[in-house]
C-alpha cells in the first residue's frame, strides 16, 4: 500500500529526511517512531502530498506522490498534529461539510455523518459546538473527519500528543477497531514508545532523519537479547564492584546485567549479601523499545518537552 525508496527532504543545506526506504502492506498498522525533530512529520507531509520530496520516490496504493497527487489524495485520510477544526460549528455540521466537499448529496452526507459519529462514540455530542469538546473528543472527531470518503489508508501524525491517559486509550481503541473491522491500513507516527508497542504490527525507528531499525516489536527487542537484571545503588563504587563481578553496562544511572534466569538472579543476590552491598532497587525486566533505542542510538529516547 505504501512504497518508499530513498525518500529525502532538504531545506537549504539541512537534510531533515535522509534516504529513507520502507514499505507498508495492506491492512497493517505501521508505526513510525522517533523523538521530536527526527523527521516523522516531514515524512508524513511528503507521503500525503503536502510538501514535495527533494529526492527519492514514494507511492501510495500504486500512485506516485509527486506525479499523481490528486489520485493519492483520494486514497488517503490524514489527521495531522494540528486539527484545524472550526470550534464554532457542531461535530455533525463539520462532518456534513466534509461530505459535501467530497461530492456527496445532502442526504448521503447526513447519513455518513451520523454513521461516523456513532463509530467514534460521539453520537450523543454531535449537536454540540466543537468548542465545548474535550481534547480527546476533538481528536476522535478529527479521526471521523478523515474517514468521510472511506479512505483505504489512514495517516495519523502523533494523534495522542497532549492527551490524558484515558483519552489516549480511547484513541488506541478506535485505531484498532478501524484496522480490524474495515481492514484500514494505518500509518502512525508517535513519540510514545508504548503506543507503538501496543498498536503496531511493525515498527520503523527514525533518528536524526535516518531509518535505523525496522521490524515487529518482538524482533526489535530481540536485537538486544533476552531479559536482564537492573540495579540502582546510592554509591557508584558499589555499582562498579557488581559490574566488575558480572559485567553489564550503566544506562541512565542503572546497572544493567544480562540474565539467564533465576540462576543469574540468585548469584547476584548472593554476591550482594556476601559483600554487604545494598541495592536501592533490583528488577528483572524484559527488553523494551526504550532499550532498543538506547542500544541503536547511544542516547535515551526523549519526547517533546523532555
Amino acid at each position: 500500500m505504501i512504497r518508499v525508496h530513498e525518500l529525502t527532504k532538504r531545506y537549504g543545506e539541512q537534510e531533515v529526511v535522509k534516504q529513507v526506504s520502507f514499505q507498508v502492506e495492506e491492512g497493517e498498522i505501521f508505526a513510525f517512531l522517533g523523538p521530536n525533530g527526527a523527521g516523522k512529520s516531514t515524512t508524513v507531509q511528503m507521503l500525503t502530498t503536502l510538501i514535495r520530496p527533494s529526492g527519492g520516490s514514494a507511492e501510495i496504493n500504486g500512485y506516485d506522490v509527486v506525479k499523481q497527487e490528486q489520485q493519492v489524495r483520494l486514497q488517503i485520510g490524514v489527521a495531522l498534529q494540528e486539527t484545524g477544526i472550526d470550534e464554532d460549528l457542531t461535530g455533525e455540521e463539520l462532518l456534513l461539510l466534509q461530505g459535501r466537499l467530497f461530492g456527496m448529496t445532502r442526504e448521503e452526507a447526513k447519513a455518513r455523518a451520523l454513521e461516523l459519529l456513532r463509530l467514534v462514540g460521539l453520537e450523543e455530542d454531535g449537536a454540540q459546538r466543537v468548542g465545548r469538546y474535550s481534547g480527546g473528543m476533538k481528536r476522535r472527531l478529527d479521526l471521523a473527519l478523515t474517514l468521510v470518503h472511506r479512505p483505504t489508508i489512514l495517516f495519523l501524525d502523533e494523534p495522542t500528543t497532549g492527551l490524558d491517559p484515558a483519552s489516549r486509550q480511547q484513541i488506541w481503541n478506535e485505531v484498532r477497531r478501524l484496522n480490524e473491522e474495515f481492514n484500514t491500513t494505518i500509518f502512525l507516527t508517535t513519540q510514545y514508545l508504548e503506543e507503538a508497542d501496543q498498536l503496531a504490527d511493525r515498527i520503523a525507528i527514525i533518528d536524526e532523519g535516518r531509518l535505523i531499525a525496522e521490524g515487529t516489536a518482538d524482533e526489535l527487542k530481540g536485537m538486544i537479547g533476552g531479559e536482564r537484571i537492573e540495579l540502582t545503588f546510592s554509591e557508584g563504587a558499589a555499582a562498579e564492584r557488581v559490574r566488575a563481578a558480572f559485567g553489564g553496562t550503566v544506562e541512565k544511572g542503572r546497572l544493567i546485567l544480562p540474565s539467564t534466569g533465576m540462576e543469574t538472579l540468585s548469584q547476584v543476590v548472593r554476591y550482594l549479601d556476601e559483600h554487604q552491598l545494598t541495592a536501592e532497587t533490583l528488577l528483572v525486566k524484559q527488553p523494551s523499545l526504550d532499550d532498543v533505542f538506547i542500544r541503536l542510538t547511544g542516547h535515551a529516547y526523549e519526547k517533546e518537552g523532555e
